[in-house]
């Protein structure tokens, strides 16, 4: 096994080790994803995204589907569902929480990493990535791959990834101490909140399970517009927000709203 080819393993390793331990509480643990702003932002987003999509069959992929988040609001939408995850707990949980849908056949979900995943070219009209981009050993090469999956006048989602500013200094030092004190505020008031609730949230190593989301290897959008571009797509366009991280209202985050500039991105492509 080579040197990359030990990374790729031991990268997917870890995140089935954290999801097989996140996902008894994952919605409570996560209020960047499941706060009421952040999924009405989705909801709008995903809207727009079905709204681009030419001659629509409603066939969706949900990669990386987690519990559920992308997939509950797709099949709200009227479409059939293929949610793929590399945890198995994960893909359990997402069959529990829709076992109707399984059942009538709106929803098939698949165990398995994206390395393995084979739908065959133009399988579906809307392929979402929420928060997964990120985990993945070779984000660039499995981006090519599910862009093959994407029919013409299909669209791409791919959102919840940290924006190109994330990890560079803002341009004023007020600034600078301003984001400085909101990412340090967000896991303190998480953490008395769970405290407050009673959760008792073991400590897990994100080292390797968020590979691209480090200030030496973060995620390059660069590489991901090239990628579209490489695959012929008609249009694509990367949009950047900020994010509320916490469960209880931090005083700091109008603030640095209003100063910093964003953290996160989503890109919309169309092929």
């Amino acid at each position: 096994m080579t040197q990359a080819e030990n990374l790729l393993e031991k990268i997917h390793q870890a995140n089935v080790a954290v999801h097989k331990v996140e996902v008894s509480y994952y919605e409570l643990f996560h209020p960047e994803v499941y706060s009421k702003s952040e999924q009405k932002r989705i909801k709008v987003v995903l809207r727009s995204v079905d709204q681009q999509v030419f001659d629509s069959q409603k066939r969706a992929l949900d990669f990386g589907a987690g519990i559920g988040n992308i997939t509950g609001k797709l099949l709200d939408m009227g479409y059939r569902v293929t949610a793929v995850d590399i945890s198995a707990e994960m893909c359990d949980a997402l069959r529990r929480r829709f076992k109707s849908y399984v059942e009538n056949g709106k929803l098939l979900v698949l165990n398995s990493p994206v390395e393995d995943a084979d739908f065959g070219r133009s399988s579906f009209d809307l392929i979402a990535c929420y928060s997964v981009l990120h985990h993945l050993p070779d984000y660039e090469n499995a981006l090519r791959k599910l862009c093959g999956f994407l029919k013409k006048g299909g669209v791409m989602y791919l959102d919840h990834e940290a924006s190109p500013y994330y990890w560079k200094p803002e341009p004023t030092s007020l600034a600078e101490l301003l984001k400085s004190i909101y990412f340090h505020s967000n896991p303190m008031l998480n953490s008395l909140y769970f405290r407050i609730v009673g959760l008792n949230v073991p400590v897990l190593d994100y080292s390797l399970s968020d590979y691209w989301h480090k200030k030496e290897h973060p995620l390059e959008h660069q590489r991901v517009e090239w990628i579209f571009k490489s695959e012929g797509f008609r249009a694509f366009q990367r949009t950047d927000y900020h994010l509320g991280g916490t469960w209880v209202f931090n005083p700091v985050y109008p603030v640095y709203k209003l100063v910093c500039r964003p953290e996160m991105s989503y890109w919309i492509a169309k092929k």
